[in-house]
């Protein structure tokens, strides 16, 4: 049996990878700062972690290891968003994104490598169109996301000697929290709560466009056509790219 971790795991993209992980025969340790709904059963372990504590990191990824020393697969999908104008986005609020969203899949990453160099498995990176082109509203929240992809661009080349891959996965906007944004003061929300999206998909369909691009074992996978639009626009017309977005985007508020 394979075995699997995902963060993120009791969310709405989180929930749907691992139904069609568990369809797939996966033994699942699902990590989430909230499980209090999450249903343990053979295949999935939900664990109650904060990846922005060092201490709660390494505790979950401690108790997964004493039961599977070799993990097939990681999916980081723990994250926020984050939509405000930057000058009223604090340096704290800042710090509070690329927390979740960079430095808690880092600390995550650099605890799994062994892991899944022992299973020559993979790592798939959850990041977004604004992680490899510019989105109106969401500065830090696009900061964080080109930081991640960064990270998991590079890593790509290192662990290529030992037989594992690396994949990045960019949904456009997933409908996972409409009307049930909980944004805080600070501009801080759950993903896919957002208002101003445009040709929302589902949870279930971004799961299956991701696990399909890890069959494939595609390092690039721009999830659901608003994503594969804006990769081709941007790789090839920034400019465009910028203009199309902003004219879309801009001024239709959150």
């Amino acid at each position: 049996m394979k075995t699997a971790v995902i963060s993120g795991a009791c969310g709405g993209l989180g929930q749907a990878l691992t139904a069609q992980l568990k369809a797939r025969g996966f033994q699942i340790y699902g990590l989430d700062i909230d499980i209090s709904d999450a249903e343990q059963s053979d295949q999935f372990c939900p664990l109650q972690c904060d990846i922005t504590d060092q201490a709660s990191l390494e505790a979950a990824v401690a108790t997964i290891l004493k039961e599977t020393p070799e993990i097939d697969l990681v999916i980081y999908n723990a994250g926020i968003t984050q939509i405000a104008p930057f000058d009223q986005v604090s340096n704290e609020s800042h710090r509070k994104v690329f927390d979740i969203n960079y430095f808690g899949a880092a600390a995550m990453a650099s605890l799994f490598l062994k892991p899944v160099r022992h299973a020559k498995g993979t790592h798939i990176a959850i990041s977004s169109v604004a992680g490899f082109a510019p989105l109106y509203h969401r500065t830090t929240y696009a900061a964080s996301k080109h930081a991640l992809e960064g990270l998991f661009k590079s890593l790509r080349s290192e662990e290529m000697q030992h037989q594992v891959k690396v994949l990045i996965a960019s949904p456009s906007f997933v409908a996972t929290n409409l009307g049930n944004s909980q944004r805080q003061k600070d501009g801080t929300a759950r993903p896919g709560s957002a208002t101003d999206g445009k040709d929302y998909m589902s949870a279930e369909d971004a799961a299956k466009a991701i696990l399909k691009g890890y069959d494939n074992a595609t390092p690039m996978i721009p999830v659901g056509r608003i994503a594969k639009l804006a990769w081709r626009i941007n790789r090839f017309a920034p400019n465009l790219y910028q203009k199309l977005m902003e004219r879309e985007i801009k001024g239709t508020g959150p």
